[in-house]
Formats: C-alpha cells, sequence, structure tokens
C-alpha cells in the first residue's frame, strides 16, 4: 500500500461517538409478505430499540413493540401478515424467547414462556401461515428438539424428538422434518435424511472434523437435497443431490473461497443467486429469471448490495448497500420497472462526514501461508503512525469489508487499523480453516505478529506504538499478545475474551455439548490435554505482563463466563501488574445497550489515547450505563 501525502495535514475533528456507538436511526426494514406493509427497527423516545410499522402509501408510522430496556435487534413476518415475531433474552443471557405481535391491536404473545429455555426459530413456510417450526432445549438444556407452534393459539406441540446429537434441523416442501445434521465423534458431521417421518434415519453423507457443510433446503418437488459442503474440495460448494439416484450436482464452486450467502425463492424453493465472500463480498445468479435485476441493482450505487426482503408475489424487493465510509442506504425495488426508489439509511449523521476507506491487504506469514484483511488509514497524522491491531471474533468467522463503527472510531482517534483474517477464519477453504487447528496462541497469534511486522516493514506504523484488541477470541488474542509477547506491544483492550481455556471448555453453555468433539479437535481435548490447554491460557502467563490492559465484561455472559476475566484481573492484582477492569451487570457476550457501548468505548478511548498518542473526546456524563470500574 503506497502512503500518500494526507499524513502531512492535521488531524480531522472528533467525531462524536454517540454518533459511532449510538442507535441507528432506522435500520433492519422488511416487507409485509402482502406488500402492504413495511417494518423497521429504530429507537423510541426512550432510546430503546424498537419495532415501527409503516402502511406503505401512508402517512405515519406507528411503534409496534415496547421493549422496556434491552431493544429488539431481530424479528421476522410470518406468512400471516397481521403478526411478525421478535427474539429477547434477558440482560444478555441468550435465553431467547419468542414473542409474537398483533400489528393492528399491538398485543404481544411470549409463544415461549419458559424460564432458562433457549429457542432457536427453524423455519417458516407460506403454506402453512399459521405455524412456526422452532427448537427448543425444553427437555434437555444440552438438545434442542422441534416443536411446532400454532401462531394463532399459542399451543406448543413437539413434533420431532433429537436422540441427543443433532444441532440442526430441515424441513421439506410440506413443512416436515426430513433432514438434519448431527455432531459426530471425530469433531464432524453427519447428513441424515429419512424418506418420510415415520421412517428410520439414513448417513447420506459425512463430513469428518477436517471437512465441513450442511443443509440447505428441499427443492418444491422434495426430490432435491440442496447443501453445502467441502467433502472432496477445499472450499465450500453448492450442491443439488438427487434423493432418488443419491447422485450430486456442483451448482456453484470456488476453488478457493467459501459459498456464503444464497438466495432462495420462497415460492418456488429455487436456488437464485449465490454469493463468494473474497476480498469483497461477489455474487454469482443461479436463475437467469434474475439476472437482469442483479445487473441493474449493481448499478444502482457503490457498495455491495444484497436483497434483504420480498413480498410473496415477488413484486417488490428491498435491497441495502453497504458502504465503508459512510450508512447503509436501503432501496425499494420494483421488478417490472427495475427501477430502484432510496428508502432511508440507517445512521444519515455518518454523512459529511470524515470517515475513510477499508483497504483489503494480503500478506505472507513466516511459514508462507497468504494471509488476508484490510487495513484502514486515518486521515491526517505522520507516519509512521500508531496502530491498533483489531482481531476477531469466533476465531471461526471472519473480517469483511464496510462500515465497522469500532474501525472508524480507532480511524478518527489517528490510528491506523489492521484487521487479519488469521489461520482459523472462515471462508477461505478447509485448509486455511484447518491450519489454526490446535493453534490458540501459537500459529494464530504469529499471523497477528506478522501483521505488526507487516505494518513496521511498510512504513506504516511506529513499532513503539502498536495496541492489540478485541473481543471473544479477539479478547483472547489480547491477552495473548500481553502475556506470550510481552514486548510487542504498547497496551491491550480485552473484551470478554477468555484468559484460561481450561475453564471457558468447562463452563461453555449446556447446548454447545453436543459439539464438544468439534472443540477439542479444534482446540485441544479438555479431558486429556488439560495441561496442553493450561499452556495456551494467559492466565498462567500473567506475571508476564508489562504493558497497560484494560478488560470490559458482561456479567451475564453465557459463553465467556465473568470469572474468565476476574480470574486474571484477580492474578494481575496479586502481581502488581496495570490492569482496569470495567463489569456491566446487564450485559452478556458484547455490549447490545447503547449506554454501556458508549461507557465502555469513552473509557478505552482514554486509555488508548493514554499509551498510543492519539486524540480522543473526553467522557462525559452517560446516563443509564451498567458499568462498574476497578483499577490497579
Amino acid at each position: 500500500m503506497q502512503n500518500d501525502d494526507r499524513h502531512d495535514h492535521p488531524r480531522p475533528p472528533i467525531i462524536d461517538r454517540q454518533i459511532l456507538f449510538g442507535n441507528p436511526k432506522r435500520t433492519s426494514p422488511q416487507l409485509s409478505p402482502d406488500g402492504r406493509y413495511l417494518t423497521y427497527i429504530a429507537p423510541d423516545e426512550e432510546d430503546v430499540l424498537q419495532v415501527w410499522l409503516q402502511e406503505i402509501g401512508q402517512k405515519g408510522d406507528r411503534q409496534l413493540t415496547h421493549d422496556p430496556k434491552r431493544g429488539i435487534r431481530f424479528y421476522l413476518w410470518t406468512y400471516d401478515p397481521q403478526k411478525l415475531l421478535y427474539l429477547q433474552d434477558t440482560d444478555g443471557d441468550e435465553n431467547f424467547h419468542l414473542y409474537a405481535v398483533n400489528i393492528h391491536t399491538n398485543d404481544v404473545r411470549d409463544l415461549t414462556p419458559f424460564p432458562e429455555v433457549k429457542v432457536q426459530p427453524l423455519d417458516l413456510d407460506p403454506n402453512f401461515p399459521n405455524e412456526i417450526l422452532v427448537g427448543l432445549n425444553l427437555e434437555n438444556p444440552q438438545t434442542f428438539d422441534v416443536y411446532r407452534i400454532d401462531l394463532a393459539s399459542g399451543e406448543v406441540q413437539l413434533d420431532t424428538k433429537n436422540p441427543g446429537n443433532i444441532v440442526d434441523w430441515t424441513p421439506d416442501d410440506r413443512y416436515r422434518i426430513r433432514a438434519a445434521l448431527a455432531a459426530t465423534p471425530d469433531g464432524g458431521y453427519d447428513l441424515l435424511f429419512r424418506e418420510t417421518i415415520e421412517t428410520d434415519w439414513e448417513i447420506l453423507r459425512h463430513w469428518n472434523g477436517d471437512d465441513q457443510g450442511y443443509a440447505v433446503g428441499f427443492s418444491a418437488d422434495g426430490n432435491t437435497l440442496y447443501l453445502v459442503g467441502n467433502r472432496d474440495a477445499n472450499a465450500k460448494r453448492l450442491i443439488a443431490l438427487d434423493l432418488s439416484t443419491r447422485h450430486d450436482r456442483i451448482l456453484a464452486e470456488d476453488a478457493e473461497y467459501d459459498v456464503a450467502q444464497i438466495v432462495v425463492q420462497p415460492n418456488t424453493r429455487s436456488l437464485q443467486a449465490v454469493s463468494f465472500y473474497k476480498d469483497r463480498l461477489e455474487w454469482q445468479v443461479l436463475d437467469k429469471s434474475i439476472a437482469e435485476d442483479f445487473q441493474t441493482l449493481a448499478n444502482v450505487r457503490k457498495g455491495e448490495f444484497r436483497v434483504v426482503s420480498r413480498d410473496l408475489e415477488d413484486n417488490t424487493w428491498l435491497v441495502s448497500y453497504l458502504t465503508d465510509d459512510g450508512p447503509v442506504y436501503y432501496y425499494t425495488y420494483d421488478r417490472a420497472s427495475q427501477t430502484a426508489t432510496f428508502l432511508f439509511c440507517d445512521r444519515p449523521e455518518l454523512e459529511g462526514l470524515p470517515l475513510v476507506p477499508m483497504h483489503p491487504i494480503s500478506y505472507e506469514a513466516r511459514d508462507g501461508l497468504t494471509l488476508h484483511g484490510y487495513l484502514t488509514l486515518p486521515m491526517g497524522g505522520e507516519v509512521p503512525l500508531a496502530s491498533v491491531i483489531l482481531v476477531h471474533g469466533g476465531p471461526w468467522a471472519r473480517d469483511t469489508w464496510g462500515y465497522h463503527p469500532t474501525v472508524q472510531w480507532l480511524a478518527n482517534r489517528g490510528y491506523a487499523v489492521l484487521q487479519v483474517n488469521f489461520r482459523g477464519s472462515t471462508g477461505y477453504g478447509k485448509a486455511f480453516l484447518n491450519a489454526g487447528n490446535r493453534e490458540w496462541a501459537r500459529k494464530m497469534h504469529d499471523d497477528l505478529l506478522d501483521g505488526v511486522n507487516w505494518l513496521v516493514e511498510k512504513g506504516i506504523s511506529d513499532r513503539t506504538k502498536i495496541a492489540i484488541m478485541g473481543g471473544s477470541y479477539g479478547g483472547y488474542a489480547t491477552l495473548v499478545g500481553l502475556t506470550f509477547t510481552p514486548d510487542v506491544f504498547a497496551c491491550g483492550v480485552d473484551i470478554v475474551g477468555p484468559s484460561n481455556l481450561v475453564t471457558l471448555m468447562e463452563s461453555i453453555p449446556p447446548y454447545w455439548e453436543p459439539q464438544r468433539a468439534l472443540f477439542a479437535r479444534r482446540l485441544g481435548d479438555i479431558t486429556t490435554e488439560a495441561e496442553f490447554l493450561k499452556s495456551r491460557s494467559p492466565l498462567f502467563l500473567s506475571h508476564k505482563i508489562e504493558k497497560p490492559l484494560l478488560i470490559g465484561q458482561g456479567a451475564n455472559d453465557p459463553r465467556v463466563k465473568q470469572a474468565e476475566s476476574e480470574q486474571i484481573v484477580e492474578a494481575m492484582d496479586r502481581g502488581g501488574k496495570p490492569v482496569k477492569y470495567v463489569l456491566y451487570t446487564d450485559e452478556g457476550h458484547g455490549f447490545a445497550r447503547p449506554a454501556n457501548r458508549l461507557h465502555f468505548y469513552a473509557i478505552a478511548e482514554e486509555f488508548l489515547a493514554q499509551y498510543l498518542d492519539g486524540q480522543f473526546q473526553p467522557m462525559d456524563e452517560i446516563e443509564g450505563h451498567s458499568g462498574m470500574i476497578r483499577s490497579t
């Protein structure tokens, strides 16, 4: 990447944290099945996210939901045009309940009113508009059975019993569960199939611990099962499996990149398009009937586009456009005239601000593996720059191009931001994914260190002013950076990161139990390799920490328990090591409430400025946060 003269100019004005980390003005629009209504998520007068309704062609929007505190982040229309559904948990505990809302009366019903039970919406079908299939761990917290819920009466009926190892279910064209994904002792999966709901399950495919795959859905006639898998290939392919002959046909593939999103026509069940996420999102159209639509949409405006909603007649689509230096823009698209009409953007206050582009980059790791990622450079300042290695969570996930508030916040404060899709990240094929097996705190960390060296060698970064920051696995990577390589980073910011892989695996949510063999393959086996896991755990090297550390934690986190942060804080306290710890009493795995986000990032901003000399916006009074601060 070439440096340019913008680094000789003064830094831009500070962008207010409220703009970056506050709630969007409007987001997540959807069309009702009959195309009569538009819904979206927006804050109410108390700045809590709710679902709002607009009758298309009429003036005046109406608030449908009245969530008291946490805000609604996921909802969907049923095929009964009078009802929509949303999910909500309690203070981040991830025991989500499914609620139904009548759009005319605003009546809300908890469809799954069971304490300490988690719901997984499985499928809605236009031919069965009054029902929904869900998974519930009602009888056993470790496994999800399939239940059929009557949306009118609220009646919950057991549909299919889980033998104990099934982690996903697939209904057919007649709304019957006829395919399932079962975890296996080798860390892989079996794809199960049954001819009817009365016959026994048989194994159609086995993906071992090095392979991945899953079912997408059945064709409209029930004779074809669409699936994604990478058996006999490096990257995950889209496959049509003929259930009568058991022969399969490749519908879409890429040698290096996995299949990402799949567009399915809800009435015909036909597969219409598939995406591959390379440096940017790329679409491959499978259905000629939408080829002109996709070509038209690609030219509406810059950015990555996705079809986010459509009416049941398939006359009108809602389309989003993601940019890297501005808001998400939403359009309505009329298929008959092939015209797109601007609807709204999610954060209009971002327009005209000094935001900066995100650049795809790649470099070679020390063992020759090619690593991809993204570099975001600040506007103004002089090279070499203070920098932040921002590590994604998962770790079986990946960073992507686009607007990310944390990235823009860091760049606006004067830091170069490097996001690395280190080995073990998803999307780049199974060889790259499996290269991360048993490499926590080793080669996965080396990939980040090689990113540090790349920044320095390119003249972008000042080696003495590089921080490491991230959430979940990224928080773990931060702790690894300050313990295993204590001289590399100037400071670290850990958000809900595990410090001890032994206690992490001992305290996983019960519904992760069927996939314990996969965790053993990827991390190490808790039953036979506790010492190995300890050797990869930052807690036991906390005495080596030399640089300042900031930790943020949610008290109700079911994935990375509060103890993961507190045990390393206590160890650092005993050793007289510098640590600031912030606990949020009403959060889980991350900070969902705006007051808590604003509070933590205000603390993090001043923390980074202290050790990297960036600019910062002083903390003001933040009402409603639950943060409890402890410093040494």
